[in-house]
């Protein structure tokens, strides 16, 4: 009892740490996506991401077969459209705009399940929708301009990419639910790296992909690229599979909506977060309590009436 006492406590230190890490990325991505091309960072990211899981997963490769290939290239694929439209969302929003819009995806994600399972969402998922859209009304609308609907380009991406997030959620339930994570995850962060090379390939030929070097601190911006690559792609997902492995799923689900508020948190300390006033801080209370009933169905509610009697 002690010892998976134990366990439990490292895992939920484990899942707090991935939300943690994967908070202060997005104050760094848009600090990046300044001075590189969304495609160049992307590549540069899922690279080294899958050269380290590579490297530390080598025994892993003798189990690969051909059963992989269509759940890594279409999980992949998936990945790498998420990344993409999020981090040019990035662009034209603030870092904890984007994180909470992110966030969007554990609701959206019943719903596209039941298109693909015919599984119908169940009340809590219903009740999370409607909540996460009015927090999504209050976070993106600038109801202090002349234009009362104007929403942000950036949001608008933003969104798409958590519907992005939930195909590749999906997609994972659904074609490689018997394969083991960590050879699709090298996969789907291979294929992700080809497109990400490829889409600045293609967006150089057309000089739509400009490089903003003039004045930077290369040093400073390798060790961002460093940092996005080791610990927010490969290390944070480590994390969360072992957290998600020995902790209760109830548990591990409202550690990991926390992603959202440590993101929205640094944003707000650094200074990135432009009137960040009453209505946007509802909206952002909104959106996280859609994310935790959306994942716990509140049963921690219900666990707690139990003890009471």
């Amino acid at each position: 009892m002690k010892r998976k006492l134990n366990i439990s406590h490292i895992a939920s230190i484990a899942l707090f740490a991935a939300a943690f890490i994967w908070g202060t990325s997005f104050v760094i991505m848009k600090d990046v996506s300044d001075r590189l091309p969304p495609s160049l960072l992307l590549a540069i990211r899922f690279t080294i991401a899958c050269a380290v899981l590579s490297l530390i997963s080598v025994k892993r490769f003798k189990k690969l077969d051909k059963s992989y290939i269509f759940p890594g290239i279409l999980i992949g694929a998936l990945l790498f459209s998420a990344y993409l439209v999020q981090t040019y969302g990035l662009i034209g929003t603030t870092p904890g705009k984007n994180a909470f819009l992110t966030a969007s995806y554990c609701v959206i994600t019943p719903f596209l399940f039941w298109l693909i399972s015919k599984k119908r969402p169940d009340r809590y998922h219903i009740l999370s929708a409607f909540i996460c859209l009015a927090g999504i009304l209050l976070i993106s609308v600038d109801f202090g301009s002349e234009k009362l609907l104007s929403v942000a380009f950036g949001d608008v991406l933003t969104l798409i990419c958590g519907f992005f997030y939930a195909a590749h959620i999906v997609a994972i339930a659904t074609t490689a639910n018997d394969k083991d994570p960590m050879l699709i995850t090298i996969l789907q962060f291979g294929v992700a790296a080809v497109l990400s090379w490829l889409t600045y390939a293609g967006l150089s030929v057309f000089d739509l992909a400009p490089l903003s070097l003039d004045g930077a601190n290369v040093g400073s911006l390798a060790l961002q690229l460093l940092y996005l690559a080791c610990a927010c792609t490969a290390a944070a997902l480590f994390l969360q599979n072992f957290g998600q492995k020995y902790a209760h799923p109830t548990g591990a689900a409202i550690i990991l909506t926390f992603e959202a508020v440590f993101g929205a948190l640094f944003s707000l300390l650094l200074g990135r977060e432009e009137g960040f006033g009453i209505t946007r801080a509802v909206g952002f209370l909104l959106v996280f309590l859609a994310v935790v009933i959306s994942e716990t169905k509140l049963s921690f509610l219900k666990k707690s009436k139990i003890n009471k009697t």
